[in-house]
């Protein structure tokens, strides 16, 4: 009789082990595919932006052609511009497969970002007409709006990732999820630069 006990409990506690682990699987597998998707989507705004930088730089280089005297800070930003955009494309299809990865990719994206605020700055203060083009309004009104995507994808990408990684570092779905394989991901992090004010000179 006690050995019918005993088989009994194993099999309980197997059957409970068992249900345990399929259900923390199938959700980690879950959380593994919400977090896939959304980096896709924040790779659809990183494309769009990588699409729409060639055409402002066209237009911009169509509107000065008649101007006689070429501007430093213009040639200057338009070729920091091409440096970040030529490394941004290198990394924007890649699927990051770890934190170095990921912190190249983001750190590539940033400094594109960056380098393209600093050409429109410097193609606005050279070319002052140039802000009441239809045109450039038109792809100017598109990256902003792009940013605005950009930073709102990252914001759910954030928010997914957070929510795999509690799951996964939690117990007892940690156990499981090294012994499935499932490690945490990488997140965004703010630029170093965020921490400081913003000077306004007028």
């Amino acid at each position: 009789m006690k050995k019918y006990i005993i088989i009994g409990i194993v099999v309980v506690l197997a059957v409970i082990c068992g249900t345990s682990g399929c259900s923390t699987y199938n959700s980690l597998v879950t959380l593994d595919q919400d977090v896939e998707q959304q980096w896709s989507q924040v790779q659809v705004q990183y494309q769009r932006r990588m699409d729409l930088i060639p055409n402002l730089m066209r237009t911009v280089q169509g509107y000065a052609a008649h101007e006689s005297q070429t501007y430093e800070n213009v040639t200057r930003a338009r070729a920091g511009l091409t440096q970040a955009y030529d490394s941004a494309s290198a990394t924007v299809n890649e699927v990051p497969d770890g934190e170095a990865a990921f912190q190249r990719m983001n750190n590539a994206q940033d400094g594109l970002n960056r380098a393209l605020s600093i050409y429109v700055n410097a193609v606005r203060e050279a070319y002052p007409d140039l802000k009441a083009d239809t045109q450039f309004l038109n792809l100017q009104t598109q990256l902003e709006g792009t940013e605005n995507r950009i930073a709102t994808e990252r914001g759910r990408y954030t928010e997914i990732v957070r929510d795999y990684n509690v799951r996964v570092r939690r117990f007892p779905a940690n156990i499981w999820a090294g012994l499935f394989g499932f490690g945490t991901k990488p997140q965004f992090a703010a630029a170093p630069e965020a921490a400081q004010a913003p000077t306004v000179q007028f």
